[in-house]
Formats: structure tokens, C-alpha cells, sequence
């Protein structure tokens, strides 16, 4: 199974979706802006994509400039509160997780 975590705005996001999809997958795809996040989902995605929360930050939000200097632990609150401080997308299968910037990263989890 793969998963997803889109945000349906962003374009890299969709080209991630499509790149699954074209590879006769069809994913399970969770909508994070309208979902939300939880701090143990966060914490556990990115122990294993090997990041860690400011790696994992989206600094081209607007709402990055206000956890430009805050610690790990506030920029997981601040992403639990803004989900769009969470860069993307994300893609779980088997084979792992992974940031999928640029999106072509994908194929290392096909």
C-alpha cells in the first residue's frame, strides 16, 4: 500500500499522485490541509523519513517566518496548528518515507 499525504494546491504534490498512479498504483491519498496533523503522526513520519521537523518545514509559508527561530517542539506545534508548515508531499509504502521534493523522488518508493 502507498500513501500519500497531498495537498491538491501544490503542483509537485500532484505530480507525485500522478507519477504513482502511472505506475499502476492506486495510493491512498489523505488531504493534510483538510485533515490536519497530529504530533505523533509527525513525530513518526519524520523519525522514518530521517528528518527532522525543520527539515521538514515549509519556509516559503507565510506562517514559517513565525518558527523561524523556534525549536523543534514549537515547530511541531506551530505544523499541528498550520498544516501548510509541513513541506510536501510525503509518500509511505513499503519501501519507506520519503519528502518527495522534486517530485520524481517518488520512484525510489515504486
Amino acid at each position: 500500500m502507498i500513501v500519500i499525504y497531498h495537498n491538491p494546491k501544490c503542483g509537485t504534490s500532484r505530480n507525485a499522485l500522478e507519477a504513482i498512479r502511472a505506475s499502476g498504483t492506486e495510493p491512498v491519498v489523505i488531504d493534510y490541509m483538510a485533515e490536519g496533523w497530529t504530533r505523533p503522526q509527525l513525530l513518526g513520519m519524520f523519525a522514518v523519513a530521517g528528518l527532522t521537523p525543520r527539515q521538514a518545514l515549509r519556509t516559503r509559508a507565510p506562517e514559517a517566518e513565525a518558527v523561524a527561530n523556534a525549536s523543534d517542539a514549537e515547530i511541531l506545534d506551530a505544523m499541528v496548528q498550520h498544516p501548510v508548515l509541513v513541506e510536501r508531499p510525503f509518500v509511505a509504502s513499503p519501501k519507506g518515507v520519503r519528502l518527495c521534493r522534486p517530485a520524481e523522488t517518488v520512484a525510489e518508493l515504486l
